[in-house]
């Protein structure tokens, strides 16, 4: 309703200028429309409306939400007052009315400025919450639905990054498996896998480092990226993850508590990130037992 609000009102002002512009001005005759400046203060207009509606739908409400969304809903209107002002010539009289555009211009960039350095501060909160889920670059289409972890693409794509870097920057992978989530999806359904698989990727996060990056790889195999981490280091940090998982407390639906002993295998980074991602899963398929101290050469 929030943006409904901002629109009703801009659409309310909209009629308004349009009412007063017919009222105050004498209507020029076609011949003396400019049609290139009509059409261009109309279609930038149009533009500043839609996006003022774009902010306001697709973030929660609050004041830079309602910056954002007011700042371009003014420079839309001040578009609007110039595409109005090439249709009718004001009188003297009604010379404030031409006043109009530049008042509603300088709102709306004065909105707009706020705004913006609030939501440079909002988004430095949320960069410093989304530090373990994405590193270097961020992409939403790269984002797994499920986990809002990164997906198997970009996990390539971070590999391939951290293994330019060289022997002096060594970069740890860890893949993480969880054994039984189908068995837990087909006695419970999908709701209860999904419950346990977001309690383990929350568990994992919130024993990693900082630099530290958690992806989903496919279905309930997890990967950390270790930047800056041998492989002694890497694999340390590994058997102390899958501890915090086998320790951690999850209850089904029916409140019996289901166990979750993950497997894990450890490798340092490569340039071909697919062929030491399928090597790791490879081997980790072929090793039935919980543990896997093993690192991949």
């Amino acid at each position: 309703m929030r943006f409904l609000s901002i629109a009703n009102l801009s659409l309310l002002a909209a009629a308004l200028l349009l009412l007063l512009f017919s009222h105050f001005g004498v209507a020029k005759p076609s011949v003396e429309w400019a049609w290139v400046d009509i059409a261009a203060e109309s279609g930038l207009g149009l533009l500043a409306a839609a996006w003022s509606l774009l902010v306001m739908n697709s973030r929660p409400d609050g004041l830079v939400t309602r910056l954002l969304g007011g700042g371009l809903a003014a420079l839309a209107l001040a578009s609007w007052c110039d595409a109005l002002d090439e249709l009718w010539r004001l009188s003297e009289a009604a010379a404030w009315l031409g006043w109009t555009e530049s008042l509603l211009a300088c709102l709306g960039v004065l909105l707009l400025s706020v705004g913006l350095v609030l939501w440079r501060q909002e988004q430095a909160v949320l960069n410093e919450h989304m530090l373990k889920r994405e590193r270097l670059f961020r992409d939403h289409r790269a984002l797994d639905r499920q986990t809002h972890l990164g997906n198997a693409s970009y996990l390539r794509r971070q590999i391939e990054t951290e293994a330019a870097r060289g022997a002096s920057q060594p970069c740890g992978v860890v893949l993480i498996d969880l054994p039984g989530q189908a068995a837990l999806q087909q006695e419970h359904g999908r709701v209860e896998a999904r419950r346990r698989l977001d309690a383990v990727c929350h568990q994992l996060l919130l024993n990693l480092r900082q630099r530290d990056l958690l992806c989903r790889y496919a279905g309930e195999r997890l990967v950390v990226l270790m930047p800056e981490t041998g492989l002694a280091e890497a694999r340390r940090r590994a058997l102390h993850l899958a501890r915090m998982v086998e320790t951690m407390q999850f209850h089904a639906c029916d409140d019996r508590l289901l166990p979750c002993t993950p497997r894990w295998i450890c490798a340092l980074a490569e340039a071909d990130a697919q062929a030491l991602l399928s090597a790791l899963n490879r081997e980790i398929e072929g090793r039935p037992e919980a543990w896997v101290p093993v690192s991949h050469v």
